[in-house]
């Protein structure tokens, strides 16, 4: 039993459930930039160098047997070995844009930190009645004149 309580007061604290929510919000803002760089960027990108579709960009390793069609997909469906270099482009071009993002986010959180002002410092608190007497005495007898 003590097993699942231990279990229970780490599943429920605070920073398990911040993770949680990151780590499931972070998955789906990867897929808005993998879609953004898919769908939007990389067709931009292949009209600007000569319409070129960057996910069949590879380089056979093997042999081609004849009857095989020159597409990514079909020559991994035969097991012959390609390099598929326009799917690391694509996938580096995802990580980029998703890194800049986060870099921007962090330095936009530490501004923020940074332009809060600083708390005042508490006031020193109240000495006790018996050091506020004892004060008054050593006060009294330093006085020039005055006897106890």
């Amino acid at each position: 039993m003590s097993l699942l309580k231990d279990f229970k007061d780490f599943a429920v604290k605070g920073n398990v459930i911040d993770l949680a929510v990151a780590v499931i919000i972070g998955g789906a803002f990867g897929k808005i930039v993998s879609a953004l760089v898919a769908d939007i960027i990389m067709p931009l990108v292949g009209l600007v160098v000569g319409k070129i579709d960057f996910s069949n960009l590879f380089i056979v390793l093997g042999e081609l047997p004849a009857g095989t069609p020159r597409t990514l997909e079909a020559l991994k469906k035969a097991n012959i070995p390609v390099l598929a270099y326009g799917d690391f482009i694509t996938i580096t071009l995802n990580f980029l844009i998703l890194a800049f993002v986060i870099f921007m986010m962090v330095r936009m959180i530490a501004k923020l930190k940074r332009a809060q002002p600083e708390p005042a410092p508490a006031p020193p608190a109240e000495p006790p009645e018996e050091v506020l007497l004892l004060r008054q005495i050593r006060d009294s007898l330093q006085q020039p004149g005055k006897q106890p």
